[in-house]
């Protein structure tokens, strides 16, 4: 598999057609569309906050970093549904510490929805302790974070 790369402009297509397929298994669940589905991809490129893993020239991955000055955000990891449990997620959330420490910052933090056990399980077992929960949007949304060593 290739390292991830910033998304180009004419990416950001592509980029969308990857999260609603991540995503769409969760609309059941939330009775509604997440958040990670309605954002604005061409501005994520233009801002330099996307990150993509392509495999035989298809996009398979996506990371949306923001640098917050003390923290680096994780606000989406995207892995196409064919890959769960290949190691693509773990993958995005290596290059999400790297490219923190890369920046000189010591927090990873995220949030994702109550109801997606599954995410929150991954992200606890990757080193993340919620530090807070309550309800945004009509969306009850859990936070975490993970310090990195020095």
């Amino acid at each position: 598999m290739s390292a991830l790369r910033l998304a180009r402009p004419e990416e950001a297509e592509a980029i969308a057609a990857l999260v609603q397929q991540a995503y769409v298994q969760y609309v059941p669940l939330l009775g509604r569309r997440p958040a990670p589905m309605d954002d604005d991809f061409a501005l994520r490129v233009a801002h330099a906050q996307a990150y993509v893993l392509e495999r035989d020239g298809a996009i398979v991955a996506l990371a949306v970093l923001e640098d917050r000055g003390d923290h680096l955000w994780i606000d989406n990891l995207a892995v196409e549904p064919t890959l769960h449990g290949s190691g693509t997620g773990r993958a995005l959330l290596a290059f999400a510490e790297e490219e923190a420490r890369r920046r000189g910052l010591r927090e990873l933090r995220l949030l994702t929805n109550e109801r997606m056990e599954r995410n929150r399980v991954i992200y606890a077992k990757a080193g993340f302790v919620e530090t807070e929960r309550r309800e945004e949007n009509g969306l009850r949304r859990v936070y975490m974070a993970r310090s990195l060593s020095p």
